[in-house]
């Protein structure tokens, strides 16, 4: 009896490139910005447990951080019930990760099946300037691989240009960080007087933004966890669509 392996092709693991976004400061508000902890987190979880190989970039490169309300530990409890995230957090060989991605002008694209940008609230104010990470979601995407982008991540669709010069998104059918949600934490920061009445916390929504550029815009109602699929490109609307978003991707990987 042989122990080798009939199907070697089988037994090799998928690769998903995960980008999160690098620090920022909001022009809004003054306020650091960074990544939202369960959107690497929970793709993560499901990615691993089919066996996939994840490698994190952001786009510069470097350490991370997280808006602090998407920590478990934050002492607003916005995300304390996020248990997903407290272990990764809490795990020292995956917290390491998030101090040492790599950049994404580095990333193979050959060598990956898939690529998922998740969102927090610098893609907003960093993802414009991020040209090398544009590049690389319309190599992949132009490649025919899945391409996905997760709540604010999908800002990265109000600057990726396919080579013909079109913008990516259009005729698309996509969700991302909805106006209904915007208005929530516009309304939340109000009420709490953290910022003055009418001063928003974003400076642009994504969707009236990908709704201009020509795509078909769809979202589940206000923090429903949900996430869509036109061809091989995947998106999800906010910070509770990390599992929808990452279950997705594995479905069109067909693994």
């Amino acid at each position: 009896m042989s122990l080798k392996d009939p199907n070697p092709a089988a037994s090799t693991p998928k690769r998903i490139a995960l980008v999160i976004a690098n620090p920022a400061v909001s022009t809004s508000t003054g306020w650091p910005v960074g990544f939202w902890w369960a959107e690497l987190t929970h793709p993560y979880y499901v990615f691993t447990e089919h066996g996939y190989e994840v490698t994190l970039f952001s786009p510069d490169g470097g350490p991370c951080d997280a808006d602090a309300m998407s920590d478990p530990n934050d002492a607003s409890g916005y995300s304390a019930s996020d248990l997903i995230s407290q272990g990764f957090i809490h795990t020292p060989a995956l917290r390491a990760l998030v101090n040492q991605t790599k950049k994404v002008a580095d990333l193979d694209v050959a060598t990956f099946d898939a690529l998922v940008v998740a969102g927090g609230q610098s893609p907003m104010f960093s993802f414009e300037r991020a040209t090398a990470l544009q590049q690389k979601f319309v190599a992949f995407y132009e490649a025919g691989k899945v391409t996905a982008a997760l709540c604010h991540g999908t800002a990265i669709l109000a600057f990726a240009k396919l080579s013909s010069g079109e913008y990516l998104v259009k005729g698309k059918t996509v969700t991302g960080f909805a106006n209904v949600e915007e208005d929530f934490a516009d309304n939340a920061v109000w009420s709490y007087g953290l910022l003055p009445q009418g001063t928003h916390v974003m400076p642009w929504r994504i969707e009236d933004r990908l709704k201009a550029l020509g795509a078909n815009f769809v979202q589940a109602g206000l923090w429903r966890g949900f996430a869509i699929r036109d061809g091989h490109l995947i998106t999800g609307q906010q910070n509770f669509s990390g599992e929808e978003t990452a279950r997705a991707v594995v479905a069109a990987l067909g693994v």
